[in-house]
């Protein structure tokens, strides 16, 4: 869930001291404090449970940028069908089992107040595609609320207006999703042949 609360996270000189790592247990404070600050007026708000369900579907696309030993931002996203999101007012109770998905879904994005206007926002969505990416996930989504999707058009997100999302999303809500593409193709030392990336460019529509 990415919000106009990041729309004025332009590129800027970032500050020191700053690093992306995955979320851990002492996170949990803090990214439920930033969480209500962003989202709790409007309604938005997913409370630590429903927080926790996002991370624990997928620990290793869950991260915070960690700013002078304090938390700076998060990031929470996991593995979700193309053309699918979670549900703001329920937890994940998905068991695991079944084929895994090959889309990647940014679900929430949020940077701390006094950190905005520095590109923090599209640093940490390029460290998950680049890690999705990685792991041979072929597309990544995302759903705008509040009239974000222009922050996130320049990058590559394409709006799918045609994509139903749950109520608990608000009115003005639309899902983007873009393509992912595959890890270069490189050659390994002695070989005969290019060792190629896990996919084909995927398409989303």
């Amino acid at each position: 869930m990415t919000d106009t609360s990041t729309l004025t996270d332009l590129p800027a000189a970032a500050p020191a001291g700053l690093r992306i790592r995955l979320l851990r247990e002492e996170d949990w404070d803090g990214v439920v404090a930033l969480e209500e600050r962003a989202y709790a007026a409007s309604g938005l708000s997913e409370g630590r449970e429903a927080l926790r369900s996002r991370h624990a579907a997928s620990p290793d696309t869950c991260f915070v940028l960690e700013h002078e030993g304090g938390l700076g931002g998060y990031l929470l996203a996991l593995p979700y069908p193309l053309f699918a999101c979670p549900d703001l007012s329920r937890s994940e109770d998905r068991d695991g089992a079944g084929e895994r998905p090959t889309n990647m879904h940014a679900h929430d994005l949020v940077i701390a107040e006094d950190l905005r206007g520095r590109g923090l926002s599209q640093r940490m969505l390029r460290h998950l595609e680049d890690t999705a990416r990685t792991a041979g996930y072929r597309t990544a989504s995302l759903v705008a609320v509040r009239g974000s999707h222009v922050l996130w058009t320049p990058l590559g997100y394409r709006a799918r207006p045609e994509i139903e999302l749950p109520e608990s999303y608000g009115t003005r809500a639309v899902y983007m999703a873009m393509p992912l593409d595959p890890v270069p193709v490189r050659a390994l030392p002695h070989s005969t042949g290019p060792v190629t990336g896990p996919h084909p460019r995927a398409e989303v529509g």
